[in-house]
């Protein structure tokens, strides 16, 4: 685990500790309609049709999306078992959230 990865799960253990975090499908859904999330994490395991889901809606919603970890440790980060799904409900979290995956994504190139 590189240290880049260690910021993006601190920061999503420090946003469930603050109660800006809702995990599990269905909770996340219902964050990406009301435009209450600031950022969709879905877990690079999950199945291929959640990814599509949450891809096509929160495209249409402009919210930014990111497959990121497994389901085990979005979980484990977010304070709860498994999870496939985490949305971030705060605009600084998810500010510094973007930023790390964004430079995760170009060192991974």
């Amino acid at each position: 685990m590189t240290l880049k990865n260690n910021k993006i799960y601190s920061l999503i253990s420090l946003c469930a500790r603050a109660r800006r975090l809702c995990s599990g499908n269905f909770s996340v859904e219902k964050a990406v309609k009301n435009q209450s999330a600031y950022v969709v994490i879905v877990a690079k395991d999950a199945s291929d049709n959640t990814k599509k889901l949450f891809d096509q809606k929160c495209n249409y919603y402009g919210i930014p999306y990111y497959e990121y970890g497994t389901k085990d440790e979005l979980g484990k980060y977010s304070g709860n078992e498994m999870r496939t799904s985490i949305a971030i409900l705060d605009e600084g979290f998810g500010n510094q959230i973007i930023k790390y995956m964004n430079v995760n994504e170009n060192m991974e190139v």
